[in-house]
Parts: structure tokens; C-alpha cells; sequence
């Protein structure tokens, strides 16, 4: 008998919040309490939305989250705690999940609350569905874009060297580099047919 396949509800398709962009929307500046709406598509198609409420004001910051998942209405605070950057350039935001406690950067909406991914179970990144090949074919003919490396390396900002020495992001992209440049018409040819 044939073995039945399972389908992993996949973290690249989930909703997410992710607490980069709530910074940069300004949810997180001290001392406020700011509502907004957090809307989601693909495709240009609207996949979700949810009305969302920091409060920085209070000693324990939270954002609350307002939404229907399939008609059941959800409510609930979801915590922030921060740490002082080993840069010393202000404070790095986290969520507390609520269900496992964790700090974490990004939550996930799967089976209706925003958690840590650690809080599902079953769940893959999508490339941990392609098999081996496949992920070796990519990882192969990724690295033949050489536009996007070069892109990265002048773009305005990007360190090439810090304190005299090469940083570690320009050493693996000058190695990308140099693996696309090798890689032969040949060599491309037998990866495919294989």
C-alpha cells in the first residue's frame, strides 16, 4: 500500500510579523500607544489583515492584536522585551511568544495566533520540502547570478573591510563570485542531464 503524503504547512506561506517592520512603522518608539492595520497579499491578492495596537507607554510594552480567523474573533497582547546592542547604539526589540516563552524576531500565523515557529509542529521552510538534488541544483545554479553578488558588493553603504581586514559578507560573496565564474558550459550540461 501505497504510503499517504503529507503536506507541511510551510513558514514561507504564513502570515508573519516581523519586528524589524514594526520598528520602522513606529510602533516601538518609547512612551506612545499607536494603533494601525497590518495588511498581507501575494500576488498582488490580499491574503489577510489585522488591526494591531503598540503600547510602549506601559512598564512591560506589548502590542495587541485584533482579528477574525474562519469567523472566530481573536484577541490578545503579545510582549516585547529588549537588550542593550554590544554595539551600544540604543536597543535590540524582541517578542515574547505566547505560548513558549521564547524571544524571537519574527511570528508566525499558523492555525490562527501569531507564535514562534518553534511553537508548531510539522511545519518546514520551504526548501526543506525539495530533495537533495534539487537543493544542490539551486545552491549550483544560484550562484550564476553574478549580477545580484556585484549588486550587494557596490551598493552605498555595504563594508568591504572593517579594522584593515575584508569583512566575512564580501569574503563569501568575492567566493560566489569566483565559483560562478568557474563553473563551465560543460559542467552546467552534465548537472542537468544527470
Amino acid at each position: 500500500m501505497a504510503k499517504i503524503s503529507t503536506f507541511p504547512a510551510l513558514y514561507n506561506e504564513a502570515l508573519q510579523i516581523n519586528i524589524s517592520k514594526l520598528k520602522q512603522w513606529g510602533y516601538l518608539e518609547p512612551g506612545q500607544i499607536k494603533s494601525g492595520t497590518l495588511n498581507w497579499s501575494s500576488n498582488g491578492n490580499p491574503t489577510g489583515s489585522i488591526s494591531i495596537s503598540g503600547n510602549t507607554h506601559d512598564e512591560q510594552p506589548y502590542i495587541e492584536l485584533d482579528y477574525k480567523f474562519r469567523d472566530e474573533p481573536r484577541k490578545y497582547k503579545i510582549y516585547f522585551t529588549s537588550i542593550r546592542s554590544n554595539l551600544n547604539r540604543g536597543e535590540i526589540w524582541y517578542f515574547i511568544c505566547p505560548q513558549t516563552k521564547k524571544r524571537c524576531r519574527k511570528l508566525y500565523s499558523i492555525g490562527g495566533y501569531f507564535l514562534h515557529r518553534a511553537a508548531f509542529r510539522g511545519c518546514m521552510y520551504e526548501i526543506q520540502t525539495r530533495s537533495k538534488y534539487s537543493r544542490f541544483l539551486n545552491k549550483m545554479l544560484g550562484c550564476l547570478d553574478i549580477d545580484q553578488y556585484y549588486e550587494q558588493i557596490y551598493k552605498k553603504h555595504f563594508k568591504k573591510s572593517y579594522a584593515g581586514k575584508p569583512t566575512k559578507k564580501y569574503l563569501k560573496i568575492t567566493r560566489q563570485i569566483q565559483r560562478a565564474e568557474n563553473i563551465s558550459t560543460r559542467e552546467l550540461e552534465r548537472l542537468l542531464l544527470r
